[in-house]
This record gives C-alpha cells, sequence and structure tokens, in this order.
C-alpha cells in the first residue's frame, strides 16, 4: 500500500492494518521528512486517545492529515504507532 499526496508518496508498506476501513501504517514505512508533530488530539471511545501529524510537500502543508494512537485501549493494541490519513491523502495498492 502507499499513501500519496501532492503526488509524493509520503508511506509505504506491505504490512498495514486495516480498521473501520482505514489503513494503519507501521512508523517505519513513514518517509519521516514530510511528517511534523501537531498538538491536535481526539478521543475514540474503543482506541484511545489519537495524536497527529501535519503533511509537508512540495511547499504545501496538509495539517492534522494523519493520526495514530500512541497508547490506545487495550482493544486496539495491535495499531500501536501505526498511522492512517485522511484530508485527501490517498491509500491505494
Amino acid at each position: 500500500m502507499k499513501a500519496i499526496w501532492n503526488n509524493q508518496v509520503i508511506a509505504e508498506s506491505e504490512n498495514t492494518v486495516v480498521v473501520e476501513g482505514n489503513h494503519y501504517f507501521p512508523p517505519e514505512s513513514l518517509h519521516k521528512e514530510y511528517f511534523s508533530d501537531s498538538h491536535t488530539h481526539s478521543m475514540c471511545s474503543w482506541k484511545g486517545r489519537a495524536s497527529y501529524y501535519h503533511v509537508h510537500v512540495n511547499g504545501d502543508t496538509n495539517r492534522d492529515a494523519a493520526w495514530y494512537y500512541p497508547k490506545p485501549h487495550e482493544r486496539a493494541k495491535h495499531i500501536e504507532g501505526y498511522i492512517s490519513f485522511w484530508k485527501g491523502i490517498q491509500v491505494s495498492d
């Protein structure tokens, strides 16, 4: 699977985990030069507290376009640290 934004591959892995229709990429699959930490957080009742990354490609920024669960609830431990995408980031084979 590849995550692509602004014509740039920002993550790539054959080992994503699908949860609620979203592909979660292992942390080592990110091209880290395109990511920066965000101060945004949200809560999921069964996964826990999500943290976010901004994505930067070719001078453009997609704020809070990637999220992950650094310390998920027990039922979501299998995606701990894995990253998923939204806000126009395309995920495909």
